[in-house]
């Protein structure tokens, strides 16, 4: 899971880039990069951390230029070293940025083609550099010229959709030209774009949410459409396309669960409010299935189970009571890579407040369970907090199957409630009573009824059935071998400098 960001402004956007990504940090703590272009030279900083951490004053005085590209990373696909941090860059044609969310399924048919048929080098891990040189040879396929058109763009884009499968939200940038973006034809990655009015002129930038957008003053023209492409030329001129056959919006709807800020609106949907839906929806099956139950308090695991249990408490007529403090310097452990580095940060991020536990029958509500470690682990801090009987409540559904499109939970085997019915997860995590959300009340919950374009969501999580058409078995048992936590490569090194890149084209 990736934040991405893009800028055509009028003035420096350097500081820019770097807010957005500062209010994109929870997509991904892994890497940080920006890219700036100045005429023809581009700029480029990148490396392992946080954003903060990456970009000092030293830096950024450096990034120079009126366009540039942004990314916040978690590693999905590929290693953790800095070296596949992002946007990456290939030279030829014309010099080419790119930045991504999400994940190929075809990569390794793709590597394939790119090296033998394309005549093309991969020198990392990662899709995302697959991407870019699949659509950079998709450009340098159109006529032979000295400069490039928004046609030749589009037709780029239609040949990345013919060949890439899988999910993929992406930000790029041709330097002297301009940044564009474009979303796979399933929409399953999220990519939104917007403007405002500096000195009577326009200026547009394309990210991940909408929150971006709202923290650096744009306002929110549209998302961009599955199969999509929005550009803007360097004199801030917009130009959109559709570029794929057959586009079918189909959102991953964990991003409405876990993933996106609450104050984010991904395909015309409030994310704070479908979590409020969620929680309604929830409450109502417990009276459905628990008409008798003796639960005292309703208390959220934080942050993103907030609305859903403030709604399932108000739909219950319970108290509900903020039980544990978040230590913030500690990131999302979900998405922290190594199972012995989530268990150790569980502790380190919560701490149980007793006067909310003590001698009660508390319900803790999260937005899902995953991997279950966290859960578990705060099942017993409520135990030893006082609590005579811990109830365990999930805003989703269980999560049985690998997610494939960017989200890291691809081995099967990680999973807790992958082979386990419900009441064995309950035991597995200790909890006295256990209680999931159904499928179909969560579509119904994120789902607007009568006003959303969705045609679908991608729920493979819960379900198995993924948008896309081609996940095989062998292709699950590949990511079971390749990506388990066992196999996954430590952070290297960060790069220390800002490399300036010249276009050579």
């Amino acid at each position: 899971m990736c934040g991405i960001v893009g800028i055509v402004g009028q003035h420096p956007v350097n500081q820019f880039l770097y807010d957005a990504l500062l209010v994109l940090q929870h997509r991904g703590q892994d890497a940080a990069g920006i890219v700036t272009n100045d005429g023809e030279k581009l700029y480029m900083r990148k490396g392992n951390g946080l954003a903060r951490d990456v970009f000092h004053t030293r830096h950024m005085l450096q990034l120079r230029g009126n366009m540039g590209v942004g990314h916040v990373r978690y590693p999905t696909a590929g290693a953790s070293s800095s070296a596949e941090a992002q946007p990456f860059y290939v030279n030829s044609p014309y010099g080419i940025v790119l930045a991504h969310n999400g994940n190929l399924t075809n990569a390794e048919t793709l590597k394939q083609e790119v090296f033998v048929d394309d005549l093309r080098h991969i020198n990392t891990s990662s899709d995302s550099e697959i991407l870019l040189n699949v659509f950079a040879h998709e450009l340098e396929a159109q006529d032979k010229k000295l400069r490039i058109d928004e046609e030749d763009v589009f037709r780029a884009v239609e040949g990345v959709h013919r060949r890439c499968h899988g999910g993929y939200a992406v930000v790029a940038m041709i330097p002297g030209f301009g940044v564009f973006g474009f979303r796979d034809p399933n929409g399953i990655r999220p990519i939104v774009y917007g403007k405002r009015q500096v000195n009577n002129c326009t200026e547009y930038v394309l990210a991940s949410e909408s929150v971006a957008l709202d923290t650096l003053g744009f306002e929110l023209i549209a998302d961009v459409a599955p199969g999509e492409c929005v550009l803007i030329n360097a004199r801030g001129e917009l130009f959109t396309r559709q570029c794929a056959s057959q586009p079918v919006l189909s959102p991953c709807i964990f991003e409405f669960v876990y993933f996106a800020r609450p104050d984010s609106i991904i395909d015309n949907i409030s994310v704070h409010k479908a979590r409020s839906r969620m929680g309604k929806k929830l409450a109502a099956k417990i009276k459905r299935v628990w008409p008798g139950h003796d639960i005292d308090v309703v208390i959220p695991i934080p942050d993103t189970s907030r609305t859903a249990a403030l709604q399932l408490a108000i739909q219950l007529g319970l108290p509900y009571a903020e039980g544990f403090i978040k230590n913030r310097y500690i990131g999302r452990t979900f998405i922290m890579p190594g199972q012995a580095v989530r268990k150790k940060s569980v502790r380190q991020k919560l701490n149980a407040i007793e006067l909310e536990f003590r001698r009660k029958n508390v319900l803790l509500v999260d937005d899902s369970i995953v991997r279950g470690t966290t859960s578990k682990q705060i099942v017993q801090m409520a135990r030893d907090a006082g609590a005579k009987r811990v109830y365990f409540a999930s805003a989703a559904p269980p999560v049985r199957y690998p997610n494939v499109y960017g989200i890291d939970m691809p081995a099967a085997s990680e999973l807790v409630a992958h082979g386990r019915t419900e009441t064995e997860i309950e035991q597995e995590l200790g909890a006295d009573r256990l209680i999931f959300q159904d499928l179909h009340d969560l579509i119904e919950a994120v789902q607007k009824k009568n006003k959303s374009t969705v045609d679908r969501f991608d729920t493979s999580v819960f379900d198995a059935v993924y948008v896309t058409g081609d996940v095989t078995a062998d292709y699950l048992d590949d990511l079971e071998r390749m990506r388990n936590d066992a196999v996954k490569e430590k952070p290297s090194s960060r790069d220390e400098t800002v490399m300036e890149l010249y276009n050579t084209a």
